[in-house]
Parts: C-alpha cells; structure tokens; sequence
C-alpha cells in the first residue's frame, strides 16, 4: 500500500475512528485502527464488536492494500503532525509515514484478522433529518438505564409505523416517549438499539446534513450515514416492555408551571435531599406548589412556586419524587411551561411539554414510610 492524504483529514478521520478502538478486548487486533486504500481513497476503521465506524477519506493511491494499526501510536502520531500532506506506505506488517519533515515505522497487524466493517448503507436506506432525530435522542435516552442486567432497557426502543416512529426509553422508574412523524417503512417493525451507540451518532453530526439510516436484518444491525462516515451497531436482543400499560389514560389533578421556575425550586430542593435519598416533595395548595426537602445533616428548605392547578385537591396533594429525575427532564424540555399530570401519590406523574404533544415523560414517585 503507498499513498497521499491530508494530515487535517486523517486526524479528524482517527479521532473519531480511535473511540470505538478497544484496547482491553480478548481479540489484539480489536485495539487496533483498520486502514485500507483503494482507487482515489481511504478507508479508516475500527471496532469493539457492538459498534464499529468507518470513515472515508481522499487520497491519491498509488499502490491498494491494507494494515491494521495499534490506534492510540497512530493517533497520536497524526494529530502531532503539522498540517500538510503525509505519505503512508505499508509493506507486510509494517506501516512508514512520512511528511516533510518526519518520518516513522508503525508495527501493526495483518488485516486478515480485523472484523469485517459494514462500508456501506445497503439496501433501501431513508432518511430523517438530522435536527429531528438528535432532539429526539435528547428527550428519551436519558431516561435509559445504566444497570446492564437488564440489557433491554439500556438501549431506546425504535417502533416504527406507516406514519412514523415513535423512540422510547425506560429504567423501570422513568419513562420517555417521543413521537416523529416520517415516512418509515413500509411494514411496522421494532428494534431496541443501544443507548451508546446512539450518543456516538450525535458525536458524529456536525453540519445540517440527514441522517441516513437501513436495517441489516442477517447481521441483526442498524446502519447509519452521516457524510462520509458509516455506524453501525448491533441490535439488542430481547422483549421491550409493554410501556402502553403504564401510561395513566386520565389524571386527577392538572399543575401547569413555569420551566425555568421549576428548575430552580428543584436544585435548591435537591442541596438538602442529596442527603436523604434524593427525596423531594411536592405539595399542591391554593398558594402555589410548595418544593420541598429535608436533610438530618443539612437542614430543610422550601419554595413556592406559581401554579395553575386544575382537578380536585380539596385535601391538598402530596406526591414525592427522585429531584434528579426531575431535574433531568426540565432539562430536556424545550418549551417554557411544563405540565404535570397527578392522580394519587402512588401513581406515575406525567410529564409533558405544551408546546410538544409528541413528548411525554412519566416518573414513578418514591414511596416514603410514615
């Protein structure tokens, strides 16, 4: 292999290429970055088995072939190169760079031993815009969970229908869903795709370009294409849970508050429940909501918001909440009003943005003793 290409390039080609290098896996080689040249460019890639990247970049190819590199020596090495053309030549496991004013050996790997890297989209990819699909992303995974013994619920669930798709996350004490209209498939299908893998995708998106996307269903895999570079990620295995049965089909009682005032009664509530299992409590009165939150090391604290509150709460109402649940969601909101949905205190609030009908949050309230 002999060929030319821009250090800027190749640089901003391995930055991306290195993250999904993995140095710790069983397999060496998987550690390593996969490069190939062909006619006019060449191909960098990389994996770690769940995810893998690859990113094509010109080059003037004299001479085809390929060679996998350890990606922290090359990477560090092509970033600390003075911008400019650079010259790769690989003979057997060996790979010289050199530039105008430094030159280097690279021991590598044969490249018969790297995973085979989807390259392309495939057949019968679409498109969703890219603005559309990372708000979405930003809505529900965050509601994912981190606890890998259940595998399903780490990931977003895609369901998607003749009139568009519809993501959903869930922990078992959060829910998000957002709803897109798009043209989809043809026949409903669903798949559950990892959350990482997602937020390497809004890594990826730099300009206002679509996001393309197709469905190796042999390799149980999701395609996307972002300019010129392919992700692609495996689809998790599994049953999503039917999160439809959870959803409260009416409330009681209907809380309409400002965002931004919400927020902030919630972090001045959570210095004092940070101490006490994360507990803050929302208390309806005519007044307002009251936010409240206790600590036995730090003392209490209390606000009181404006409130527009609808239903019955004759009684007044009490519900209490994880405040960082709370907090995660407001951040999440685009609009300037929340409303909250409430029908008792052991019932899942619902949350949802006036300005957005396709959103919708539920969190669970924590049960408090006594």
């Amino acid at each position: 292999m002999k060929l030319e290409t821009l250090q800027e390039n190749f640089s901003r080609a391995l930055s991306v290429a290195s993250r999904f290098a993995s140095a710790k896996a069983q397999l060496p080689v998987l550690g390593n970055i996969y490069l190939s040249a062909n006619t006019n460019k060449l191909l960098i890639c990389s994996t770690n088995l769940e995810v893998s990247v690859a990113i094509a970049i010109g080059a003037k190819v004299v001479t085809g072939g390929e060679i996998t590199i350890p990606s922290r020596v090359i990477s560090e090495l092509i970033t600390n190169l003075t911008p400019g053309p650079i010259t790769l030549t690989s003979e057997k496991e060996v790979l010289e760079i050199s530039s105008s004013n430094f030159s280097s050996s690279i021991s590598g790997m044969n490249a018969a031993d790297f995973p085979k890297v989807p390259e392309s989209l495939g057949k019968n990819p679409f498109s969703i815009p890219k603005d559309v699909l990372l708000q979405a992303l930003s809505q529900v995974s965050f509601a994912a969970s981190v606890d890998e013994t259940r595998p399903v619920l780490t990931g977003v669930l895609f369901l998607f229908k003749k009139g568009g798709v519809t993501l959903v996350a869930t922990d078992g004490f959060r829910l998000s869903q957002k709803k897109l209209a798009l043209k989809t498939f043809e026949k409903e299908k669903n798949m559950i795709l990892p959350k990482g893998a997602l937020l390497e995708l809004s890594r990826l998106t730099n300009e206002d370009e679509d996001i393309s996307f197709s469905v190796r269903e042999e390799d149980n895999q999701v395609v996307f294409g972002v300019g010129d570079i392919v992700l692609t990620t495996r689809v998790l295995d599994g049953e999503f849970p039917d999160f439809e049965k959870i959803i409260p089909k009416e409330t009681r009682v209907r809380v309409s508050v400002d965002k931004e005032d919400f927020l902030r009664g919630v972090k001045l509530a959570s210095v004092f429940a940070r101490d006490s299992a994360n507990i803050v409590r929302l208390s309806l009165k005519k007044d307002g909501v009251f936010i409240q939150a206790e600590s036995q090391m730090a003392g209490r604290g209390e606000s009181v918001i404006e409130a527009k509150i609808e239903g019955s709460t004759t009684n007044g109402f009490e519900i209490t909440f994880n405040y960082r649940f709370l907090e995660e969601f407001l951040h999440a909101v685009p609009g300037e009003d929340v409303v909250i949905g409430l029908s008792s205190e052991n019932s899942p609030g619902v949350f949802t943005d006036p300005s957005d009908p396709n959103f919708l949050h539920l969190i669970m309230p924590v049960r408090v003793q006594g």
